[in-house]
Formats: structure tokens, C-alpha cells, sequence
């Protein structure tokens, strides 16, 4: 074993850990060198979402310690802040295997450093972890999930007051922090625990109202209460919510998928527990078919994001993709307000740079200002902040399955975005029309917009190393055409520039500095490269469009549009 990984192991084995950290410690190196080896090879970083990683023992799992040292250093950060006052946070956690118990560390640490705490009694989805932080006046929130990760893995994302994740100068900040912790003997583990206060329904009520108050059209839902929906929540924490909100709404035939009610942290039913899988909604499929359901519903564990099936204009079963479920979810809030006489003036949307830009095109089409921000909800939650008493947020998405409506959460919320999934279905079955039908009439007046992601997974210690390599060769050669198309812009977020290819000219771009490549044609593709921030993978996002003049030409501009995207994949080499 190296000498520096033997070293914290001695530390570990030596130290004030507990006996059963020692005892599993001597199992790994004994049954396993090489598990036991990647436990202690680095620490696992905090990064600006939090932390994520396998469970174990070790610099580089999560366990009680390394979340102890990351709750540490964010207690530190917020007493420099907010210090002299009462300081207070909110806590909850998902289903996974120990998220209960992380959570107990956290809030402990939180309290013997003096923070008042609020720690939900039981599991609940992040969005209401984001609403809970602003009703309750804290300073700060943390959740403990690893969202869609396999069962192996957990993780603590930590928020802001404003109930957005953290964003500059906090995220940094809270990292140096962090970093500062280089023992667990830095950590204050016990006392003050009278300042732990269990929270439930005093939350969970004010949660569900604001959901009730989302709706565009009770009177459709009225209309169309026997709705058919299945539902499923993946063993996650959307079964909490998202039955007792459509219940609320008025939805009475709603069919929860029982093999997958339960929350479980092994996730038994499943190989990954992700609605944007197939094979995560196979089980909630087969019964959506023998039901001949209207919709089909799945939450990911902590009920961030929202996967959807409907049937198409064949008839035949389909899961949309996240791009086309913020198509329907952006074009319904958009017209319905408009129509229910809500909209106002001032009213915008948001998005990531690697969603359809469909939604740019109602935005525009509608007189309406259409923000783009990087990858990741937190710097959507960043615009309503900045935005806030100006102009009025209404939605937002990305591509990943997450979406929110209205600004009293400031994360991706499955819960509202289900509860008006449903409602925008009921509109569409009231109008004697499915959501497929309503997607063409979509692509019809704004225009065919196709999408597709890949990711590349290099496993291993050299795997970070090749994806820089492939962004590298990217930015020094990018290539003069793709797929028979003239490359026209590139725009290196990374740089802050984006440049014309056949003028030269550079412009600045106004977001953050991020490693996002995107790459734009004469037919109107855009590529976009994006090495993944928590996990060994670089994701490559393909956008193509053509004008729809009728529904009939429907299958034929899709199968063009997707002969498009692979004749982009196999120019670039990708596969």
C-alpha cells in the first residue's frame, strides 16, 4: 500500500474513531487491499453542491465523520456570517441507507456549535428541505441524498438562506471552510441538543397550500377528476407528497405503484434508481398499460425530478425525454396564465444553456424574457434571487428532469411539477386532445426541435485525466464542420468567450466561468460538451430542428431529425 494511504489508515486505526470503524477498517485490509486503498487514497471532496460518495469508512466515503468535518466547516462559515444573531438551519433526508442517521450527525454538530436546528421527523423531498429553509427564516439547509445515484452512494447538499444550493461567494467560501477541518478532534459532536426541535406537519401544510395555490385551472381539474394516473415514487421520498397533492387538487384516480411505495435505500425493485432510465418506469409502464392510464408519473428518491410516460399519436407507450416534458410544462404555464388572465408584464422563465431552446422561441414568441444560466438548478435559483421584486418568475427547467413552478422553492421541485403535469394532462384531455397531440401542435407553430444526450464514461484514477484530454483537443481543434454542416460559433464557457469562426469576432459571455463547450452550425445544430461535476463521465448534448408545416409530416422530420443527431455522433467519433 502507498505510504501515504498506509499513513491515514495508521491515523484511522490509531485516533478517536469508534471501535466498529476500526474493526471494518482491519476487514478491508484484510479481505479487500484495493477497496480499502480507494477508501483512503484522497478525502472526498466538498464541492460546490456538498458532498457525494459510496458509504464506508475512510477520507474518501461517506460516514459519520466526513460529514461531521463538512457540517464543521459549514457551521464555522455561517458563525463568520451571521454570527450575533439566533442562527438557524433545516435538515431532512430521503430514503437512503443511513440518511436518518446522517442527518442526526448533522444536526448535532449544527447545535453543539450553538445553531438552532430544525430536522424534519421523518423522510422528505428536497424541494420541501428548500421551502422549509424560507418559511422557518434559516440561514441555512442541508438534505441528505445522493438523488439518483445507485444504493451505494449518499450524500449532503447544502443551502443557502435564500433556499437556493450555494452559489459564489458561499460555495467557496463554505469550501475553505471545509478545508480548515483537517481532523475529526476540530469537530464539536455533542451538546446543546435541546436546540434540535422535530418538525412535520407545521411545514408540510404551508408546503402543500402553496402547491394548491400553483394551480392555473382548478375548475379543468374539476372537469377532469377522474383523470387516470399511475403514479410511481421509486422507493423514494415522492410517496410523502405527490399522492396527498393530487388528491388535494381534486385528482381522484390516481393508482400508486405498490411494489415501489415503500421507501427502501437498496431500492429492490430497480438496477438505478432514476426516472430518466427506462428501466426504472418498467414496472409503473406495465401498469399504466393494463389501466390504459391517461399519464404515468415517477419521482427519482429525494423527488427532485419527475420522469413522464404518455401514449404517442400511434397509440404506443413513450417516456419523454426531460427537453420534451419542459416543452409541454414551460408552453402550458406560459399560454394557461395568458389565457386564465394571470400573466403579468413583468413575468420570466429560465433555463440551462443545454435545454431546448424551443423554450427561447415561446419566450420570444410570447414577449417574454427567457434567462439562460449554466447547468445545475442552484444558478436558476440564482436569477429569481437577483430577479426578485423586479420581474416575476413563473418557471424553470433543465434537461436533467427537473423543473419548478412559481418561487417559493428555490431548487427543482417533482412535487409541484407533478401536481401541474397533471393538471396541464386534465387541460389537455378537456380540449379532447393527449399530450403527444399537444407536443406536435407544439413543434408546429414554434418549430421541430430535437434532443439527445450521450454520456462517456472513463472509469478509474486516469479517467478524469482522458475526459480533460477530450475537452483539450476541443478547444485547440475544433472542427470546421460537423456532419456536412459549417461550423459558425463555438462559445467557451471556461474562457468567457464565444467567438464567430468566420469573422473572428470574440464577445464575452456573462455567466460564470464553467469547462461547457458548445459548438453551433449552419443548420442550426448546437453540441454542447460537458464533463460531469460528480461523477467520471463527460456528457455530450445534441440540439437539431426543422420547421413542422402539419402533423401528418410528423414521423418523417423526427426521423430525419434523428438521422441528423446521428450523423452528428458519428462525425464526431463519439461512438
Amino acid at each position: 500500500m502507498d505510504q501515504e494511504i498506509k499513513a491515514k489508515v495508521d491515523q484511522w486505526l490509531e485516533g478517536s474513531y469508534d471501535q466498529d470503524t476500526k474493526n471494518e477498517i482491519k476487514r478491508l485490509l484484510q479481505d479487500n487491499p484495493t477497496e480499502a486503498a480507494d477508501s483512503f487514497y484522497k478525502e472526498l471532496e466538498f464541492g460546490t453542491g456538498g458532498l457525494r460518495g459510496i458509504m464506508g469508512v475512510g477520507t474518501n466515503r461517506m460516514n459519520k465523520y466526513t460529514i461531521g468535518m463538512a457540517t464543521q466547516g459549514l457551521a464555522n462559515y455561517l458563525k463568520k456570517t451571521v454570527g450575533g444573531q439566533e442562527m438557524k438551519a433545516a435538515i431532512a433526508y430521503d430514503s437512503r441507507n443511513n440518511s436518518d442517521y446522517f442527518a442526526e450527525v448533522t444536526a448535532k454538530v449544527f447545535a453543539a456549535n450553538g445553531i438552532k436546528v430544525y430536522l424534519f421527523d421523518s423522510l422528505r423531498p428536497t424541494p420541501e428541505l428548500s421551502f422549509a429553509i424560507r418559511h422557518l427564516g434559516c440561514h441555512t439547509g442541508v438534505v441528505l441524498t445522493a438523488s439518483h445515484n445507485p444504493k451505494e452512494y449518499n450524500g449532503y447538499k447544502a443551502y443557502w438562506a435564500d433556499g437556493g444550493q450555494l452559489v459564489p461567494p458561499h460555495d467557496k467560501n463554505v469550501i475553505t471552510e471545509v478545508q480548515q477541518i483537517h481532523s475529526i478532534e476540530d469537530v464539536k459532536w455533542e451538546g446543546n441538543e435541546d436546540l434540535i426541535e422535530k418538525i412535520s406537519k407545521e411545514v408540510d401544510e404551508p408546503y402543500l397550500e402553496m402547491l394548491e395555490g400553483n394551480a392555473i385551472s382548478p375548475e379543468t381539474i374539476k372537469a377532469e377528476k377522474d383523470l387516470k394516473i399511475v403514479f410511481t415514487s421509486i422507493h423514494g421520498t415522492g410517496i410523502v407528497m405527490v399522492p396527498e397533492i393530487l388528491k388535494r387538487l381534486g385528482f381522484e384516480n390516481v393508482h400508486v405503484v405498490e411494489e415501489q411505495k415503500e421507501p427502501n435505500g437498496n431500492f429492490p425493485t430497480v438496477v438505478y434508481p432514476n426516472p430518466e432510465e427506462a428501466e426504472a418506469l418498467s414496472i409503473a409502464l406495465k401498469q399504466a398499460k393494463e389501466l390504459d392510464a391517461d399519464i404515468l408519473l415517477g419521482t427519482d428518491p429525494d423527488a427532485d425530478r419527475v420522469g413522464i410516460a404518455i401514449k404517442n399519436h400511434k397509440g404506443e407507450w413513450v417516456l419523454l425525454n426531460g427537453n420534451q416534458t419542459a416543452a409541454l410544462l414551460f408552453n402550458y404555464v406560459i399560454e394557461n396564465r395568458k389565457a386564465e388572465g394571470l400573466a403579468k408584464d413583468n413575468d420570466f422563465v429560465c433555463k440551462t444553456i443545454v435545454t431546448t431552446d424551443l423554450i427561447d422561441e415561446f419566450a420570444k414568441q410570447q414577449g417574454m424574457a427567457c434567462y439562460n444560466v449554466l447547468t445545475g438548478f442552484k444558478f436558476i435559483a440564482e436569477v429569481i434571487k437577483e430577479k426578485e421584486g423586479k420581474e416575476n418568475f413563473i418557471i424553470g427547467g433543465e434537461e436533467s428532469y427537473g423543473y419548478l413552478v412559481g418561487d417559493a422553492v428555490r431548487d427543482k421541485d417533482a412535487v409541484a411539477s407533478a401536481a401541474m403535469i397533471c393538471e396541464m394532462a386534465a387541460h389537455a384531455k378537456h380540449q379532447g386532445k393527449s399530450l403527444f397531440d399537444q407536443l406536435i401542435d407544439i413543434y408546429v407553430k414554434y418549430g421541430f426541435y430535437k434532443e439527445k444526450l450521450i454520456s462517456i464514461t472513463k472509469k478509474g484514477m486516469s479517467g478524469a485525466e482522458e475526459i480533460a484530454t477530450m475537452m483539450k483537443e476541443l478547444r485547440a481543434n475544433p472542427p470546421a464542420s460537423i456532419n456536412g454542416s459549417e461550423l459558425l460559433e463555438v462559445r467557451d464557457y471556461q474562457s468567457g468567450i464565444a467567438k464567430n469562426i468566420k469573422t473572428g469576432e470574440e464577445t464575452a459571455i456573462d455567466l460564470p466561468k464553467s469547462n461547457v463547450l458548445q459548438f453551433f452550425t449552419a443548420d442550426g445544430s448546437k453540441i454542447s460538451a460537458r464533463p460531469s461535476g460528480t461523477e467520471p463521465k463527460i456528457k455530450f448534448y445534441f440540439s437539431v430542428n426543422a420547421k413542422l408545416d402539419n402533423k401528418a409530416d410528423f414521423d418523417k422530420v423526427d426521423a430525419d431529425l434523428n438521422d441528423r443527431i446521428e450523423g452528428i455522433i458519428a462525425d464526431m467519433k463519439l461512438r
